[in-house]
């Protein structure tokens, strides 16, 4: 899935959401008590839910004989070992202050203390028995074993015991195939559906568990007998419990049911737009990853249980359906309505599941023997052609590259109106926003590779998730690392034009800053929770691991790599796989002098990554590693990676051919060089995920290299050198006059890459101070920045660009300068926007410049007004984002709150923009304080509409609280994020917040003096 994230609005990204803004509405029976002591960010973890939820029981029986012996000992002895039931604990008892009869003398001291010693021998011998291994209190002893107050199970929404008490399914049941038939009313808002599903009993078993969610079941039967369902809804799980172990072989279960359409964007749920004549249109579509097939259907709705699927739909003939695989027939009903019935599909997950309702219009063509088709409302069908030819284009590039072809016969890529992951790879229908999808006839190259990119993330999905699927999520990586790698490496081969691999080293800077947190998480990490399972779709999942498989791909030659893949692919078609699995088969194939496994397996099961630092002497140098961890408060210091150190030198260091590679294994390591060298360079263009620290004389040999000639180095190594360098500070390992020292070089820079990383790092440090009103140093930045790229943001060309790298850099420099209200920048795009507005909006502006110019135009009245309207009226989707974008960077606080409110009612902006509005408003002093206190205040509404960890939580939780300061806003964050109990308060992503408030702290702490001498 492709998630949509908006962290840099100059450079579109690959995770441009994992939005997700997303999907799951917390499902949990929510302890109602909340910690009362502020969130620490180091010591947040998550209670296993069974301690919260679970009650004793003890069979369907009654209690034997031995066990009332137990009861009636502990009442005796005045202690409450065991509950029968939630129902009997009671609440928190009241304590008044008796006051004193005077019929009673205080007793004497030797009685107090006699009476506290003979209390302690009696406790002390009451928990000795207790606590022996093998004892109960029974008749017998000690010589009976406790074998009757060991298991503990729910209680089912009907008062019985719920069969099963685990969160994860029982394996001894799988399904085998599934018949749906899902029958919806795009009138009433619900639907009908009916299941008939195969299952496998793999050992004997009583019971059959599997989930569902929100839905009313209206019959169920086993092999043809009307049996009970029992539900336990905290686990969104059913089940069903026989009074005989079931044989292994198959069986038929079938149940009907009703429900509603989800009311937030997973599940079965409804949509609607307004076409162009003013009549609105409703539809029907589906988002199941991660949990939400349960749903839309009763399934066993975990990645591992693979089944093939048959699919009916029942629709009004005006619709259209579409599900993943082609459709097979169509029948008239006699109620007016008509069937469609879809091929049966492969082996498949449930979270690929996908069927769709709507009056779409599509284009389609034959792509090596696959029906390519794209789908969109009518109103919009003259922007598919765009991304019909780049799916063609990507699906005969991973047909070659790894010698598997596509295994269905159609191919369908969907645009959804209302739709809040960025894309998700449901096999043979992906759907997308309408952002990402769709390209008008004046859309830029830089648009187009925002749409690329997600097109070749979503058909990387087609092997590397649905054809080889992770066995749980604590692998997500394996899906979405390597759909994220592909999609770079796929464009940078397919589509050499959009300069992809700028942005994709500006992914990987900012995955390094996300993993540099304690609050970070492993690539593969223990999740259980829906909510964790949640916060795994993330820049460590994405982000990082196709980081990781860069440093591979880069330490393996090409062919071995490749070859490694196929083997993988190969021998786990249709299958379930683990981290392991891969490592095994690029061992397999790799002819290196070490072991794949062991390598990646230091950057997989270990959280973080190594900071190298780079002594020399002569030609010896020394080499250490350490973890580089931003939080001063850990201690943790033990972990070792195996490091794939590249390096150049003066004497040769902008050529491939020049890279030479040294594997650091132990903690600190000696390399000898055969000559005398001016400077290294290490990490060559910056392929490997870890960041070096040179000497005093190490950084500046390199200063003084880019003075001399900036292309000494290429540009990815020197944007890497920016990066590392405000990183180290960040750190406390250099001064920031040694930032500052280096940033001298960037006034001969001129490519792309360093340019806006440096731009990025300023803008980070502008923005803190502005947000503690520091307006001296506010000032003094704002100076700081034009003294080293004004000249070059006078010099650009506000015309038609045909190139991405240059539009890129132009747009940053721009959207800049505007901002800090340079003149000659303000005035340009007054006038650019005054010209189309008397051009009736036909004289078109730039795309790549569109943000700047709207945003000037919307810090007045009419401007602003003008844009509203613009707005509500396109149905061009790129240029309505940017209007967004605009509309929101208002100064206005009436605005700002009319913004805010209407992006999560969905009134006039879909809810779906809801993160994307927080982050923008979020960035000016005014319209942060003002997004910051909108969230604390509608925190339950935001949680209807977006579920507990998901990727729209993590981003407006970041975008509200990333750019404090001050003890005050961190204490107002604890206190806040601890008072909401489970709404809210265990997420990871709150204590990354937290952590990144105490690190802005110890930064301004560390570095106000040094902003006030040197700026």
């Amino acid at each position: 899935m492709e998630s949509f994230e908006s962290e840099r609005a100059s450079l579109p990204r690959n995770m441009i959401e994992n939005s997700m803004f997303e999907e799951e509405p917390d499902v949990v029976d929510l302890a109602k008590e909340s910690p009362s002591y502020p969130i620490e960010s180091d010591d947040v973890v998550y209670e296993p839910r069974s301690s919260r939820l679970l009650v004793r029981g003890l069979g369907e029986n009654d209690l034997d004989e031995d066990e009332e012996d137990y009861e009636s000992s502990t009442r005796l002895l005045g202690m409450s070992f065991m509950n029968r039931s939630s129902s009997q604990r009671s609440a928190t008892s009241s304590y008044t202050r008796q006051k004193p009869s005077g019929l009673c003398s205080m007793p004497s001291a030797k009685s107090i203390v006699v009476s506290v010693l003979i209390f302690v021998l009696v406790a002390s011998l009451i928990m000795v028995i207790y606590f022996l291994p093998g004892c109960t209190f029974t008749r017998d002893g000690c010589k009976k074993a406790n074998s009757t107050i060991d298991t503990v199970y729910p209680i089912s929404t009907s008062g019985e015991l719920f069969p099963w008490t685990e969160l994860r399914l029982p394996v001894s049941v799988h399904p085998v195939h599934y018949n749906i038939s899902i029958n919806p009313n795009l009138t009433s808002m619900s639907f009908q559906g009916k299941v008939l599903i195969i299952v496998q009993v793999l050992q004997e078993t009583k019971k059959v568990v599997l989930h569902s969610s929100d839905m009313k079941i209206i019959k169920a039967t086993f092999e043809s007998k009307e049996v009970k369902i029992l539900e336990y809804k905290p686990w969104q799980q059913i089940a069903i419990k026989f009074p005989e172990d079931l044989k292994k072989g198959q069986y038929v279960l079938k149940i009907d049911y009703t429900a509603n359409f989800s009311s937030s964007y997973d599940g079965f749920y409804n949509s609607s737009y307004v076409d162009t004549t003013g009549t609105k249109r409703v539809l029907a579509a589906t988002q199941f990853e991660p949990l939400a097939a349960r749903k839309a259907f009763p399934c066993f709705d975990e990645p591992a249980f693979k089944s093939t699927f048959l699919i009916k739909i029942t629709r009004e003939p005006k619709y259209i359906s579409l599900s993943n695989m082609p459709k097979a027939t169509t029948s008239n009903l006699n109620n007016g309505l008509q069937e469609d019935e879809f091929e049966k599909s492969v082996n498949m997950s449930t979270y690929l599941v996908a069927f769709i309702v709507a009056e779409f219009s599509g284009v389609s063509k034959n792509v090596s023997k696959t029906m390519v088709s794209v789908y969109a409302i009518p109103d919009k069908r003259d922007q598919v052609y765009y991304a019909l030819e780049t799916a063609g284009k990507l699906l005969e590039f991973y047909n070659t590259f790894f010698e598997i072809d596509y295994p269905l016969s159609k191919l369908d890529l969907v645009a959804v109106p209302d739709f809040l992951a960025g894309a998700m790879e449901n096999w043979g229908l992906i759907t997308f926003r309408e952002t990402t999808l769709l390209v008008g006839n004046h859309s830029s190259p830089i648009d187009k590779q925002l749409v690329t990119s997600v097109i070749a993330h979503e058909l990387a999905h087609q092997w590397f998730g649905n054809l080889v699927t992770m066995r749980w999520w604590n692998d997500l990586w394996l899906n979405e690392g390597f759909a994220t790698y592909m999609q770079y490496r796929s464009i940078e081969t397919v589509f050499p034009d959009l300069d992809i691999d700028t942005e994709f080293l500006s992914v990987r800077f900012r995955a390094l800053a996300k993993d540099a947190l304690n609050s970070s998480h492993p690539v593969s990490t223990v999740v259980s929770s829906p909510e964790q399972v949640e916060e795994m779709f993330d820049s460590v999942s994405y982000e990082k691991g196709a980081s990781i498989l860069l440093m591979l791909n880069a330490t393996l030659t090409d062919e071995e790599f490749r070859k490694g893949v196929i083997e993988y692919l190969q021998k786990y078609t249709f299958r379930n796989t683990e981290s392991e699995d891969l490592w095994n088969s690029l061992s397999q194939v790799s002819k290196q002098p070490f072991n794949v496994t062991q390598m990646m397996n230091t950057w997989t099961v270990q959280k973080g990554f190594p900071l190298v630092t780079v002594r020399r002497n002569g030609t010896e140098v020394t080499l250490t590693q350490e973890h580089f961890h931003l939080n001063a408060e850990s201690t943790s210091h033990s972990s070792l990676w195996h490091i794939p150190l590249t390096y150049v030198n003066d004497s040769c260091g902008a050529l491939s051919s020049c890279k030479q590679v040294y594997h650091l294994k132990d903690k600190t390591a000696t390399l000898k060089l055969p000559d005398q060298v001016k400077w290294l360079k290490f990490n060559y263009r910056s392929e490997g995920f870890y960041i070096v620290h040179y000497d005093e004389e190490g950084w500046r040999a390199l200063n003084e290299a880019l003075s001399m000639d900036v292309n000494i180095l290429p540009r990815e190594d020197r944007a890497a050198l920016i990066n590392n360098i405000f990183s180290l500070s960040r750190l406390g390992k250099v001064p920031f006059r040694q930032v500052l020292n280096l940033m001298e070089y960037i006034r001969n820079e001129t490519e792309t890459a360093p340019l806006t990383e440096a731009l990025f790092q300023l803008a980070q440090i502008y923005r803190l101070l502005d947000k503690r009103s520091e307006l001296n140093l506010v000032y003094r930045m704002k100076s700081y920045i034009f003294d080293h790229f004004g000249s070059l943001m006078d010099s650009q060309s506000w015309k038609q660009e045909s190139s991405v790298s240059k539009m890129t850099l132009r747009s940053a420099l721009l959207e800049m300068a505007c901002s800090f209200d340079r003149h000659n920048c303000t005035i340009q795009a007054k006038h650019i926007f005054d010209r189309w507005l008397a051009s009736n909006k036909t004289n078109q502006i730039p795309s790549d410049l569109m943000i700047t110019v709207f945003k000037v135009a919307a810090q007045t009245e009419d401007g602003w007004t003008t844009l509203l309207d613009s707005y509500k009226n396109s149905i061009c989707d790129t240029e309505k984002r940017k209007t967004l974008e605009a509309l929101a960077s208002t100064q206005d606080v009436k605005k700002i709150i009319l913004i805010l409110l209407k992006s999560l009612d969905g009134s006039m902006i879909q809810t779906q923009e809801f993160p994307f509005v927080i982050n923008t408003i979020s960035k000016s002093l005014a319209g942060s304080l003002y997004a910051w206190d909108f969230v604390k205040e509608n925190w339950d509404k935001i949680n209807q509409k977006f579920p507990v960890g998901s990727f729209a939580i993590q981003s407006i939780i970041m975008s509200t609280t990333s750019q404090f300061s001050t003890k005050t806003h961190l204490v107002e964050v604890q206190n806040y994020f601890s008072s909401l109990g489970d709404r809210g308060s265990q997420m990871r992503i709150v204590q990354e917040a937290i952590e990144t408030i105490k690190l802005n702290m110890r930064w301004m702490e560390k570095n106000l003096n040094t902003l006030q001498n040197w700026l």
